[in-house]
């Protein structure tokens, strides 16, 4: 007899098996596994979501931001070798600190009023009084103006001034 050709036909179990193997291939071993994989990576993104809601808290009540940028006058150019002084009402250094390069600084301080001295050898200083609110920040923006701010320079400067206004001449 002829060998006749026969083309099977598969069974519904045989085509649920083979489409199960396919998805096995690729959801990685087994879907047990990739579930608790899933689910390890939730908890890490909701622990990590409450910590960094925490976050704020955990800075204290009653401290606020002093941001001081310091320009020379009539330009854009940022002063970055200047020095900025906080300092209470009664002349205490609370800090001492150097803008970035983009003429930038941020001090974290607590409630109050304080002074901020802003200098410069090449230019006049400049002197503002401010109020931190907790939980705020203050921007101060310094323009320094062309001059000195030595105090030496400045003494002689007014003292020839005086002895000119003195003689009249």
């Amino acid at each position: 007899m002829a060998n006749k050709s026969r083309t099977s036909t598969p069974t519904p179990t045989q085509s649920w098996k083979s489409t199960w193997a396919s998805w096995r291939a690729v959801l990685g071993p087994s879907l047990p596994r990739f579930q608790a994989v899933v689910g390890t990576l939730a908890g890490i993104v909701s622990i990590a979501g409450a910590a960094l809601s925490l976050v704020q808290f955990a800075r204290p009540a009653n401290t606020g931001d002093l941001v001081t940028i310091v320009q020379a006058a009539g330009s854009r150019g940022s002063v970055t070798d200047a020095t900025i002084e906080v300092l209470t009402p009664q002349n205490a250094i609370v800090a001492t600190l150097t803008p970035d390069s983009t003429g930038r600084v941020t001090q974290e301080l607590t409630e109050g009023v304080y002074v901020v001295r802003v200098s410069h050898p090449r230019y006049a200083s400049e002197v503002r009084r401010v109020q931190v609110v907790p939980r705020q920040t203050v921007e101060i923006r310094a323009s320094l103006q062309a001059g000195s701010s030595s105090p030496v320079k400045r003494a002689v400067s007014s003292g020839a001034g005086a002895v000119r206004r003195a003689f009249r001449f």
